[in-house]
């Protein structure tokens, strides 16, 4: 059975209406492309309670790969990493290394992207930009260990239910 994903763009001007999403539907299509079930999408102004709300509650309710496309330069406006960080429990360094790596070799620039990757229960969370381009560019660089870390997260929420069972009968 694939992996429940979801997509979260982060834009104010796309949440005014302002400017079209591309990014959000080129990076479901890559995980749809990857044998992921794209389960949710949603388009959210800049605004860090917004973020980490649907971050939680996409967590609870079982998916179990989130992306986020947006938020993640150096302006004021810019939230979606510190709403990544009050939601996961921890980060997972070398996916973030490794994107903004990649992402160096093409533009320099990418070296102000404070994007976090990290994981929030049994949910694996990835911040990529908010370019197309660049949020496909980054996708890629990760798409091929995305199943096995899905697989790892439902592991260990598979063992730990089953601890929680087995606790729950012998008491």
């Amino acid at each position: 059975m694939a992996h429940r994903a979801a997509v979260l763009t982060v834009s104010d001007l796309g949440a005014r209406g302002e400017r079209e999403d591309t990014a959000g539907p080129a990076v479901a299509s890559m995980l749809t492309g990857a044998g992921f079930e794209v389960a949710e999408r949603a388009l959210v102004p800049d605004d860090p309670d917004e973020i980490e709300e649907r971050l939680v509650s996409w967590s609870e309710q079982g998916v179990r790969l989130v992306l986020t496309a947006g938020g993640t330069g150096l302006t004021a406006r810019d939230h979606t990493p510190q709403a990544t960080l009050r939601a996961i429990d921890y980060r997972v360094p070398g996916m973030e290394e490794a994107m903004r790596a990649a992402s160096i070799a093409v533009v320099p620039t990418a070296m102000l992207s404070r994007g976090v990757v990290g994981v929030r229960g049994s949910t694996l969370i990835i911040n990529l930009p908010g370019s197309e381009r660049a949020a496909r560019e980054n996708l890629q660089v990760v798409l091929g260990v995305l199943e096995h870390a899905c697989d790892q997260l439902a592991g260990d929420a598979a063992d730990v239910a089953a601890l929680h069972d087995q606790l729950k009968a012998d008491s």
